[in-house]
C-alpha cells in the first residue's frame, strides 16, 4: 500500500467553520447589525464544467441570506439551528440521518420545516457555504453504501473488517467514510459494477481473485459514500477504477457521475469525482460485436441520449461515436445479457477483453 498522507480531521474542520459562523453572527448582533451569510448559488446558470479538473463545479454567483429581510428571517434562524444541531453532533461524536434532523426541527423555537426537501436544502446551504460535506457535519443519507469483495482490510471505528471474510455479500461500507481507515490492500484495481446481480456473479466466479480486484457493487446510482470510497481507493491506494454498467443512457449516466460528478453536487464534486476512472460497460459496439439480447430504446431513452451528445462530459470522440451508434440501432442491453453464452462468459471472455 502507498504511504498514507496525514490528513486533517474533517469533522474538526467542519466544527471550526460552524463556530466561526456563530461568532460572526454574534459580532454582528453586538454591533446592532443584522447577521447575514453568503450562500453560493446552485442554480443551473452557476453550475459550470471545469475542463481542467474534469468535473462540474460552482461558479462565482452567490446570494446573501440575512435577518434584515423579513421574508428570510425564519430561514436564517432555521439555518442557525441546523448549524447548532450539527455542532452538537460533532461534539457528541454522533451522527443523525437527514430524516432525523427534519423531525428534530419540530422542537426548535423557530419551528420546523414544511417538508424534508426544505430542511435538506438548508443542509446543502451549509455544505456549499462552508465547503464541507454533510457527512463531516454528522448528517447521513438513508441509503446504504457499496458492497465490496476482495483483498481489503479496513478499520471501521475500531473494528477490523476483511472484505473477503464478511460473507458472500462482502463488506458494506457505512453511510460515511470518515471512520474508515485502509489497513491492507492486496488488490491492483477496482471493478465497480452497476447491479447487485452482476456483483454476485463476479464474486461467485472469483473475479476478484482472477483480476486482482476489489469488486464493488454500485447498486444503481451510487450513494455518496460509495463515490467517496472509489475516490479514496483511487487516490490513497493508487487503484485504477473500472466502471462496468448497462448499455443504456442510465448506465452511461451512472458511470459518468462517478467520473465527473453530478450537476446537483457541483459544490462537493472535488471530494467525490474520479476523473481517471475508465468506462468498460456495455456499448452499442458491444451489442453488435457480441450479438447481445437487447430491448428497444424507449422514447425517454432516445431523448436522454440526444441530451448526452450535448453534455460536455461526453465530448470525447468515443462517447460521441457510441451514443450515435446506439441511437442508430435503436437498441440497449443489460450487463447480464452476456449470460446468453453462459454464466461465466462475462468473467472469462468479456472483462478480460475490456481490461486489456
Amino acid at each position: 500500500m502507498p504511504k498514507k498522507k496525514k490528513t486533517k480531521d474533517p469533522r474538526k474542520e467542519a466544527k471550526k467553520k460552524l463556530v466561526e459562523f456563530g461568532s460572526e453572527v454574534l459580532e454582528s448582533i453586538k454591533k446592532t447589525e443584522p447577521p447575514r451569510m453568503k450562500v453560493p448559488s446552485r442554480s443551473t446558470s452557476n453550475i459550470l464544467y471545469d475542463d481542467k479538473n474534469r468535473f462540474y463545479t460552482l461558479g462565482e454567483k452567490a446570494g446573501t441570506r440575512t435577518a434584515a429581510n423579513m421574508r428570510q428571517v425564519k430561514k436564517f434562524a432555521q439555518t442557525m439551528c441546523a448549524a447548532e444541531f450539527c455542532r452538537s453532533l460533532i461534539d457528541a461524536d454522533k451522527t443523525a440521518t437527514l430524516r432525523e434532523m427534519y423531525y428534530t426541527s419540530e422542537g426548535w423555537e423557530t419551528g420546523g420545516f414544511s417538508d424534508q426537501g426544505r430542511s435538506d436544502k438548508v443542509v446543502e446551504d451549509l455544505e456549499s457555504a462552508f465547503g464541507v460535506k454533510r457527512e463531516d457535519l454528522g448528517l447521513l443519507p438513508e441509503e446504504d453504501g457499496a458492497s465490496i469483495f476482495g483483498e481489503l482490510v479496513v478499520d471501521e471505528g475500531g473494528m477490523e473488517v476483511n472484505a473477503t471474510e464478511a460473507g458472500r455479500a462482502g463488506y458494506t461500507i457505512p453511510p460515511t467514510m470518515n471512520d474508515v481507515e485502509f489497513l491492507e490492500c492486496g488488490a491492483k484495481k477496482v471493478l465497480a459494477v452497476e447491479t447487485m446481480g452482476m456483483y454476485h456473479r463476479l464474486v461467485q466466479e472469483e473475479a476478484w481473485d482472477q483480476f486482482d480486484a476489489l469488486v464493488v457493487a454500485l447498486k444503481g446510482q451510487p450513494a455518496r459514500a460509495t463515490r467517496r470510497f472509489l475516490k479514496r481507493a483511487n487516490e490513497e491506494l493508487g487503484l485504477p477504477i473500472h466502471l462496468f454498467t448497462d448499455g443504456d443512457p442510465f448506465g452511461f449516466h451512472i458511470a459518468m457521475v462517478v467520473i465527473s460528478g453530478s450537476a446537483k453536487l457541483a459544490y462537493i464534486n472535488h471530494e467525490l469525482a474520479v476523473p481517471d476512472a475508465k468506462f468498460i460497460g456495455v456499448t452499442a459496439s458491444d451489442i453488435e460485436d457480441y450479438d447481445l439480447p437487447t430491448d428497444k430504446l424507449r422514447e425517454t431513452d432516445v431523448k436522454r441520449l440526444k441530451q448526452l451528445l450535448d453534455d460536455p462530459r461526453y465530448s470525447d470522440d468515443t462517447w460521441q461515436s457510441e451514443i450515435k451508434k446506439m441511437l442508430k440501432i435503436g437498441r440497449k442491453a443489460e450487463q447480464q445479457a452476456f449470460s446468453k453464452y453462459g454464466l461465466d462468459y462475462v468473467v472469462n471472455e468479456y472483462l478480460p477483453s475490456k481490461l486489456s
